[in-house]
């Protein structure tokens, strides 16, 4: 697929979830650079920040996305000649599928040490890494229950019930604005992230906050499953993961909208948990108390402050 193809599909939230996010721009960029026709190295690595720029500025919040471009465009600074440096794009590019597949499914092992038989789990969203932790327990034999939110407006919650039906696994299918009143009878709360900030507060689907607040006054544990790359570097810098706010036409049509003229509808997609919610962060890296998130940033994904503004000025450079 296109890398114009690929933003579109990422706009349009036709790729949605922070990984398939990440994997499919990654996929894109891979594309580009086998089909990028360029004379020299200084034409190549022009073409790949304008591919690279344009999925930068489709999705503000998705931290994955940055970090996945990033460790794509690397080589492009150590490359001497044009061969090398699309050579050393393409293999970037594959490790970072493979290590992405892979770190969900070591997730999944690390998580489903945390489920213990005959509890009740309940999760919110549809997050590849949480799934992997609750299917990962079921297929170690584990005898559980999932309750599994509605997740409005984009009712992504259908996508979590299939393939927890898929799996076998018990499940109990309710609207967002229940988790309270079920939260007593909650053992376990796993939930995904599309950022994690240096301090171990984590952005994740709009409801994840008040699903993180009912656990912690019923002193339930909450557990984020997130893969490393979903760690906000530039957060360190103090600046703030930016809320991506949709069309509120995806809350109600605009016909209904437009016999209120009074009405505004807001449509915020995701919304930010306190680090004091949260009691554990899953990684492929280990287990970690969000106090320790600025680890995960330092010693494995490698950002330099030089490379935080390079990166940042390419997206804001097509944003405008």
């Amino acid at each position: 697929m296109t890398v114009h193809a690929t933003a579109e599909k990422i706009k349009r939230m036709e790729i949605r979830g922070a990984g398939r996010i990440a994997r499919a721009a990654v996929e894109a960029l891979r594309a580009h650079a086998r089909e990028l026709d360029a004379r020299d190295l200084a034409g190549f690595r022009k073409g790949m920040e304008e591919a690279a720029g344009l999925l930068l500025a489709t999705r503000p919040t998705a931290v994955s996305l940055p970090n996945a471009v990033h460790l794509v465009m690397a080589p492009l600074g150590k490359a001497e000649d044009l061969g090398e440096a699309r050579d050393g794009v393409i293999r970037a590019a594959d490790q970072f599928i493979r290590s992405s597949k892979g770190a969900v499914e070591r997730i999944g092992e690390i998580g489903a040490h945390h489920i213990a038989d005959g509890e009740t789990i309940l999760t919110h969203c549809n997050s590849e890494a949480a799934l992997s932790c609750i299917i990962t327990a079921a297929r170690q034999g584990k005898d559980f229950e999932v309750f599994a939110t509605e997740v409005r407006p984009g009712n992504q919650g259908l996508l979590t019930i299939q393939a927890l039906s898929d799996a076998g696994i018990p499940t109990h299918y309710i609207v967002d604005s229940a988790v309270r009143h079920f939260m007593n009878r909650i053992d376990r709360v796993f939930v995904g992230a599309d950022a994690v900030a240096v301090n171990g507060a984590v952005v994740n689907k709009i409801g994840t906050s008040l699903v993180a607040l009912a656990a912690h006054e019923a002193r339930t544990p909450f557990i984020v499953a997130a893969e490393t790359y979903k760690f906000a570097p530039r957060t360190t810098l103090g600046e703030l993961v930016e809320i991506e706010e949709r069309a509120g036409d995806e809350v109600l049509p605009k016909a209904r909208v437009e016999k209120l003229p009074r009405v505004t509808v807001h449509n915020p997609v995701f919304d930010v948990t306190p680090a004091a919610y949260i009691d554990l962060i899953v990684t492929e890296e280990g287990a970690i108390p969000p106090s320790l998130a600025y680890i995960i940033i330092r010693e494995f994904l490698g950002w330099d402050i030089e490379e935080f503004h390079k990166t940042f000025q390419i997206a804001h450079r097509d944003q405008g």
